[in-house]
């Protein structure tokens, strides 16, 4: 049974060109399907049955206590695959083509107040070290890009330009779809320290990654949140925030400022103009469209 679901994701990667980071999701929602059905003593995809699926779909809710965005991921994953097992004529029926997908409860992503980003932002700034420069530089990238967590460990020096403001980013999510993201003064100069007075002590030779940790080498999504992690303490924030609560205030502080709900969207990359209107329900009848005038720290 795993080498069916090894046979789907090598299609996934190789014809529909899906990304590293879904290849991965899928194969540990796959596997743990696979997991489950031979806990139930099932030995063959033809086997399945509906009943199969509807008591995954339990056992998720339950056992696991999934919420409700996860166990509708895993659910869909299992569709897409007995979509390709029945095309591939691997299975006689679709077992899965009966079940509903769950329900997703809808959330407004979180965010913080303007107040509190500058007092993340200042916290790095009380340390003059070469980390404290990188870590300067980092913050003030997330905030001035709604980057992905992803997308800013994925920067590489070419991909700065500080004579023209922009940062290049290219999204995984988006099918390697690049935008350009412009970013204010402040962000830049604190690049720019970090270019010319930090990272040339901190990086390895060949690493062109622009955030590298202090083995030198590029900088991971673990050891970003745990530099978030630390000044979230430093400043004293008390709400939650994650690697992800700079995107969030990015876009809301944006939308709260006038900025145009389309020109949101190319910024952050969404391929979807209702993923980025979740953010706000917009009532302005007039939105200004120029980016600068629209970001609460463009000046």
């Amino acid at each position: 049974m795993r080498d069916q679901i090894e046979s789907f994701l090598t299609c996934l990667m190789e014809e529909k060109g899906y990304s590293n980071n879904t290849i991965v999701a899928y194969r540990n929602d796959l596997s743990q399907f696979n997991g489950y059905l031979e806990e139930e003593g099932v030995t063959s995809w033809d086997d399945v049955a509906p009943a199969h699926l509807s008591g995954y779909v339990e056992c998720l809710r339950h056992k696991h206590e999934y919420a409700s965005a996860t166990v509708a991921r895993k659910v869909a994953a299992a569709k897409s695959f007995f979509r390709h097992l029945v095309e591939h004529s691997l299975v006689r029926n679709d077992p899965s083509a009966k079940v509903d997908s769950p329900k997703v409860r809808k959330y407004l992503p979180t965010s913080i107040s303007e107040q509190e980003v500058e007092l993340l932002l200042k916290a790095p700034t009380k340390n003059t070290s070469v980390r404290g420069m990188r870590d300067s530089a980092l913050l003030e990238v997330l905030y001035a890009t709604g980057m992905r967590v992803s997308e800013v460990v994925a920067l590489n020096i070419q991909n700065v330009d500080l004579e023209q403001g922009c940062v290049q980013c290219t999204s995984n999510s988006t099918h390697n779809r690049e935008r350009e993201i412009p970013i204010y003064r402040r962000a830049v100069e604190a690049l720019r320290l970090y270019l010319e007075e930090s990272r040339l002590d901190l990086v390895q030779d060949g690493e062109d990654a622009l955030f590298v940790n202090h083995r030198g080498r590029r900088l991971t999504r673990q050891g970003l949140w745990l530099i978030i992690k630390k000044y979230v303490n430093e400043s004293g924030i008390r709400a939650e925030v994650t690697p992800h609560t700079l995107r969030h205030s990015f876009a809301t502080h944006l939308l709260n400022g006038g900025a145009n709900v389309r020109q949101v969207q190319g910024l952050l990359g969404h391929a979807n103009v209702s993923t980025t209107q979740v953010y706000k329900h917009l009532t302005h009848e007039n939105l200004r469209e120029v980016y600068d005038e629209a970001h609460p720290r463009a000046h």
